[in-house]
């Protein structure tokens, strides 16, 4: 099944230009590349929808939340266990 996961934007390393950025996404702690050119207001912080390794859209945090939550219960984050986790 292919699903939009919720991650939190913690960098955003070298533009090439204003469109075409790419970030460094948090999803409960594992770290993965994002392009973010559908998303060109996207900021430092904002939480954002994650498809095939493209942000698709912004969401707030809370429903950011309410959606990781339910794809954890879920058992449907397994392809992010391959990412880099973060040390805390």
């Amino acid at each position: 099944m292919c699903l939009a996961i919720p991650g939190k934007i913690i960098s955003i390393d070298n533009p090439l230009d204003d469109i075409f950025r790419m970030a460094k996404v948090s999803f409960d702690g594992i770290v993965k590349e994002v392009n973010l050119a559908m998303v060109p207001e996207a900021q430092l912080g904002d939480y954002v929808l994650v498809h095939v390794g493209s942000a698709i859209s912004i969401v707030d945090e809370e429903e950011a939340q309410a959606t990781m939550d339910v794809l954890m219960r879920m058992n449907e984050l397994t392809e992010l266990e391959e990412g880099e986790k973060l040390s805390e």
